[in-house]
């Protein structure tokens, strides 16, 4: 089922200006959520005890960050349930409000020296809330953006989303940047911080007006005008009778996982501890490696239009398999090439990009959103959150093993093609219109 009976026409007005909304949506949302690592030293001085050891405030302060990741399956859960039953724009609308008001009242939060432990509590809780929110958007706007436009166009419509999202992980480093280059650290101890979250409240509200323009999708309308939407719970039907689309998913979550925290949140600090680069040089050219993922997540959407998604995603990835060892073998070699290289690995971890689009065409539209939901969500929790510990586990061994890891998983994407092609044609049978 798809969102148009025919798929030769052009992209019209609404399918553009959707895209375009949602993607701006799903930026100003990810911001709110990643901001928090950008600033997790100056909110490690102010919510703890300032005779806390500098290594477990550290912990303390990442470990706040990691509530917002173990949050996500329950939030992506609820809100895909009533998703599925009632309608996808409503969750849509509720996980961009759901992250804007934490997001707002962390900016506002009083700190330690007025709050005393209090302080940290509330932050945790805000930032549950917060990772409830982004379990909800990012597979919600997955399953809204491919229900919006024609078959054809859907790996299109996935990437320039997925796009979106890694947009607001480089807006958010280039806010925290300014914040830090205009502030002296005094003033942005003081209240500099709190400015980068305010400005994402407001940010997230503006979303939240943006979606308001937006429309049902037309294959959810369609289910309901048939009286095929789901019975009973959507993730009962979805772990019964699609449990190989789960298992697969939860892998393609995992190499995703592996391209984004690996190579883009995590490679700046270990060029430093292992290459010794610079931090300013490390930082900077991070950001240009993730001005190009946002790039690469567009064409390898483009490009699962063109030659279909499972073949989109093995050329991907034998294209970061190949980057991501250059890049760590180039650097150990000559650090001048650390700026090309790296742009080049940013641009090949697009093939992200593709994995959305195999996600939604592995779950029949009735069941859509939960199942990508609760495979993307449990997976991300467990592997984002435990990939940082277990590459710092391997780098003792050998400074080549975070490009080892991701390589290894970036193998097994291509070797489970097979897989995804019986999967998306099980999809495609099951959702087409009688």
């Amino acid at each position: 089922m798809t969102a148009a009976g025919s798929d030769s026409r052009a992209p019209s007005r609404t399918e553009l200006r959707t895209l375009a909304l949602a993607a701006l949506g799903g930026a100003l949302e990810f911001y709110d959520f990643i901001i928090f690592v950008f600033f997790a030293g100056t909110i490690g001085q102010l919510f703890f005890p300032a005779d806390t050891p500098d290594w477990l405030r550290q912990a303390q302060t990442f470990g706040l960050f990691a509530a917002g990741y173990f949050a996500r399956p329950l939030g992506g859960v609820l809100m895909a349930h009533f998703g599925d039953r009632d309608g996808r724009k409503r969750m849509f609308m509720l996980s961009v409000l759901l992250m804007a008001l934490p997001t707002l009242a962390i900016g506002l939060l009083p700190t330690y020296a007025t709050l005393g432990y209090a302080a940290p509590l509330a932050l945790l809780v805000l930032r549950i809330l917060q990772g409830a929110a982004v379990g909800g958007e990012v597979p919600g706007a997955w399953t809204f953006v491919s229900e919006h436009v024609p078959e054809r166009r859907i790996g299109f419509a996935c990437g320039t989303l997925t796009a979106g999202l890694t947009a607001g992980i480089l807006l958010g480093s280039l806010v925290a940047a300014a914040v830090n280059r205009n502030l002296a650290p005094a003033d942005v101890l003081a209240f500099g911080w709190r400015i980068a979250f305010l400005l994402g409240g407001v940010f997230g509200l503006c979303a939240v007006f943006l979606r308001r323009m937006l429309a049902e999708t037309p294959v959810f309308e369609e289910l309901r005008r048939r009286r095929e939407l789901v019975q009973g719970v959507p993730l009962r039907a979805v772990l019964a009778g699609h449990g190989g689309a789960v298992a697969y998913s939860m892998l393609l979550t995992w190499l995703l996982t592996a391209a984004i925290v690996v190579v883009i949140l995590l490679t700046p600090t270990l060029l430093q501890t292992l290459f010794k680069i610079p931090a300013a040089t490390a930082l900077g050219a991070n950001s240009i490696a993730t001005l190009s993922l946002t790039i690469g997540c567009i064409a390898f959407g483009a490009f699962a239009d063109r030659i279909g998604a499972t073949r989109a995603l093995a050329i991907g990835c034998v294209a970061l398999f190949c980057a991501v060892l250059a890049l760590y073998a180039g650097v150990a070699h000559d650090p001048q090439q650390l700026v090309v290289l790296y742009a080049i690995a940013g641009f090949c971890v697009g093939v992200v990009g593709v994995i959305p689009t195999l996600l939604v065409q592995a779950f029949p539209p009735a069941i859509r959103y939960s199942g990508i939901s609760f495979a993307y969500n449990v997976a991300y929790a467990v592997f984002g959150g435990l990939t940082p510990q277990f590459v710092s586990a391997l780098v003792r061994h050998s400074p080549m093993a975070p490009a080892y890891y991701v390589a290894a998983l970036c193998a097994v994407g291509v070797v489970t093609v097979p897989f995804a092609r019986r999967l998306s044609a099980r999809g495609a049978s099951v959702a087409a219109i009688a």
